[in-house]
């Protein structure tokens, strides 16, 4: 993995650890931010040894507290149309990504954060986390799939509350909407929990959990049927050498040896 300006990478166990390092502003996303989060998930779908991946921001007070305004003043409108689609396509890559992604938020999730968060498979809060889609006290709406990752998280109606009012909500609260699946007291111990869970998914089989990914993210797509991409993702399934290796192992006892093949 390249050294990166904005983003610190450490692989350890199969494991990529992503820090969003720009702590002196709140670890705002800015292009070249964007720019380096695409590379890294360019390589992660093409690198075999990569197994799964852990987001988290660099401090205490923020995983990602938004776009970065600067950048963000300086838009027109056909400008600003690209912008939104450079970013969704971005986070895209990573809702889409078939191995486990999973978002360790700390402190303010605010805006691009909080919608960089929601493309991830699941989210592990410390109990000092804040969410929010604040942009329309700038006068705009969310642009990285915010309207659509949210509402189909919490349901429509706190959604357009949420991002109406640009109100923050806490762990606790997000955690009771579904928007997040754990909170933890403090970062190190909610990195735990996410690696306690990466652990569980890697002894599985991979090619599986790719499908699954498929699968669920089609639910949410009106021009797929998802019933077929079910029935389509499970004869891929049976065809793989970790169909026939986990119901051997099921049937002569044994714990499954996968290699998502």
């Amino acid at each position: 993995m390249a050294d990166f300006q904005n983003i610190l990478t450490e692989e350890k166990n199969g494991v990529l650890y992503l820090t969003v390092n720009r702590e002196e502003k709140m670890n705002a996303l800015n292009f070249d931010t964007l720019s380096e989060l695409k590379a890294i998930f360019e390589e992660v779908a093409d690198n075999r040894a990569i197994k799964a991946v852990i987001i988290t921001g660099s401090g205490e007070k923020a995983f990602v507290a938004g776009a970065d305004i600067s950048e963000i003043a300086s838009l027109n409108e056909v400008n600003a149309r690209k912008f939104a689609e450079n970013g969704q396509e971005i986070f895209a890559m990573i809702e889409n990504c078939h191995k486990p992604v999973i978002a360790v938020t700390n402190g303010f999730t605010l805006g691009g954060g909080c919608e960089l968060a929601m493309a991830c498979h699941m989210r592990i809060a410390t109990a000092n986390a804040k969410f929010g889609q604040p942009e329309v006290n700038l006068g705009i709406i969310p642009g990285y799939g915010g309207t659509q990752r949210l509402t189909l998280l919490i349901g429509r109606g706190k959604a357009n509350e949420l991002m109406m009012t640009g109100d923050m909500i806490g762990a606790e609260e997000a955690k009771a909407l579904c928007l997040v699946n754990h909170v933890l007291p403090t970062k190190a111990e909610a990195m735990e929990k996410a690696v306690e869970i990466i652990a569980k998914i890697m002894s599985k089989a991979p090619l599986a959990i790719g499908m699954i990914v498929d699968c669920v993210n089609s639910a949410f797509l009106s021009d797929e049927n998802g019933y077929q991409t079910e029935a389509n993702s499970f004869a891929r399934c049976v065809k793989s050498g970790d169909y026939k290796e986990g119901t051997s192992a099921f049937l002569e006892k044994r714990k499954p040896i996968f290699k998502g093949e």
